[in-house]
């Protein structure tokens, strides 16, 4: 799952983006508004998490960008505005929650998986292909019920290919979403090694990770 952290303070941007790269994350971190609908325009995000306070465009502003263009991704707002007034606003402007700075960082993780937990459009809380299923928010990986244990960057593929199914996904596309610079993986055979792995973890369930020569892959089940 590819997050977009945006802060303007470089201490606290640097915490948290670690932190959620340990979670599992793959963590787009950046500094002002701008750049955040920058990079809204270039990847495709499961959560942004956006400060109030930013420089040249405010975390309202860009969420506001993000609604009028039609990006559906949850928005967690972060503040040290604790009016009613103000989560009123943010709320009403689309944000799907608002956590009040200073805050705890765990309570943080758990409104991110929470978040991640909510049906978004027709994604579904939990994604299934045959006997496998993947539940982004747990990071759980099951198949037929029993826990398979993955790498973030297993599961962050498997995620994509389950919500991609039975589309193709190009490689491009992998490398965006599982990794921070998509060129380390784009240019190497990077990919190719990690779909050999996921496919041998998942090689008790009925659902194949199925080559397209030329193109990428896409997840199938009989």
């Amino acid at each position: 799952m590819r997050l977009l952290l945006v802060e303007d303070d470089d201490a606290l941007r640097d915490v948290l983006a670690r932190g959620l790269r340990e979670a599992g994350y793959v963590v787009d971190a950046v500094g002002d508004g701008d750049e955040a609908i920058s990079y809204l325009g270039v990847y495709e995000y499961g959560l942004c998490i956006a400060d109030w306070r930013l420089p040249v465009r405010s975390g309202l502003e860009v969420l506001e960008w993000a609604r009028r263009t039609g990006l559906g991704m949850p928005l967690l707002m972060l503040t040290a505005r604790d009016a009613p007034s103000d989560r009123v606003r943010a709320l009403d402007a689309g944000a799907d929650d608002y956590l009040v700075k200073p805050f705890d960082y765990d309570e943080l993780l758990a409104r991110v998986r929470a978040l991640l937990r909510r049906p978004s459009g027709e994604r579904a809380p939990v994604l299934r292909c045959g006997s496998l299923e993947v539940d982004p928010a747990s990071r759980e990986v099951r198949i037929g019920g029993r826990l398979v244990e993955l790498a973030p960057r297993e599961l962050a593929i498997l995620e994509l290919l389950l919500r991609r199914a039975p589309s193709v996904v190009v490689r491009r596309s992998i490398a965006l979403h599982a990794w921070p610079e998509e060129a380390d993986a784009v240019g190497s055979n990077t990919i190719e090694v990690h779909i050999a792995r996921l496919r041998a973890k998942i090689s008790g369930s009925d659902a194949v990770i199925e080559t397209v020569r030329g193109s990428g892959y896409k997840m199938v089940a009989p």
